[in-house]
């Protein structure tokens, strides 16, 4: 990808002996979501670190809008926003007061805080001390912190952790929006409904290998039938039956199934992420 703002180029890292990130290689073009997929200690977090410059990696090359973060690091970081699971806010500060410090260090001297605490719905909370936050609360702080500066390249891990349904989707929407704007973003999560509606494609690693770099909807059709379940119910039973799409008679089946008086049901039988993930790695993203 040629116009990447984010590239890595066979990264690897070790910790002793053991090989954290070994040759791993992406890339993310302005306004593209890649969801970073895999279990705790599959190499995500130092993956991350290493693209944000708290570590070097032994290995491969990094590419941040152009630029080498070894000779880069000051103009690279000004560009940058990042959320990260550590909620390493200070405590003694009410929320605009964390955003108007934030601000200050990129050298933002008028940030509208009250545009950023409302875009995380913490518009009426912006005068209370961080002390008296939910973990929620925190996390949508954080969050409005990572988008201070209008980050060119964003990176997020775990955004919506802790928060309840109707914030976490609050938050969805505005990493869409980011998106939108044009910030290259990646993203890691264990929701994989989340990462299915925000990420442009996902990464798979396990045991600091990717195993896998696409779109969705690619690798759901590479691991899944092509056929779907049908629903039926007849004299008071529940019937399930399987029309195989590459059957010369599926259009007859599903026509007949879509004019039942007792239709209930019709569903792809495509993979989910999760299940893919299991396929090639003999592993569950959680765990």
């Amino acid at each position: 990808m040629t116009d990447a703002a984010i590239e890595a180029k066979d990264l690897s890292f070790s910790y002793g002996n053991l090989k954290a990130v070994d040759g791993v290689s992406f890339s993310i073009a302005s306004g593209e979501i890649l969801g970073f997929l895999g279990p705790n200690g599959a190499g995500k977090s130092t993956t991350i670190k290493m693209l944000i410059g708290q570590l070097v990696p032994e290995d491969g090359t990094i590419t941040i809008l152009g630029m080498d973060p070894r000779h880069d690091k000051e103009s690279i970081q000004a560009r940058m926003g990042v959320c990260f699971e550590e909620k390493n806010l200070y405590e003694s500060m009410t929320g605009e007061e964390n955003l108007r410090f934030f601000a200050s260090l990129f050298g933002i001297k008028s940030p509208d805080a009250q545009e950023l605490l409302s875009r995380v719905g913490l518009a009426d909370r912006g005068d209370d001390r961080v002390s008296k936050y939910s973990k929620g609360m925190r996390q949508r702080l954080m969050m409005a912190r990572a988008l201070v500066n209008q980050p060119d390249v964003l990176f997020l891990d775990e955004p919506t952790d802790g928060l309840d349904p109707a914030s976490a989707q609050s938050i969805r929407n505005l990493i869409l929006k980011e998106s939108d704007r044009g910030a290259a973003i990646l993203l890691t999560t264990h929701d994989m409904h989340e990462a299915d509606e925000l990420s442009d494609r996902v990464a798979f690693i396990n045991e600091g290998k990717l195993h896998a770099v696409d779109t969705p909807e690619n690798l759901k059709m590479q691991h899944g039938k092509r056929s779907v379940k049908v629903r039926v119910r007849e004299e008071g039973d529940v019937s399930e039956r399987i029309v195989e799409l590459d059957d010369a008679s599926a259009g007859e089946q599903l026509k007949a199934a879509v004019s039942s008086a007792g239709l209930l049901t019709i569903h792809t039988e495509e993979a989910s992420l999760e299940n893919i993930f299991i396929e090639m790695t003999g592993r569950r993203l959680q765990g």
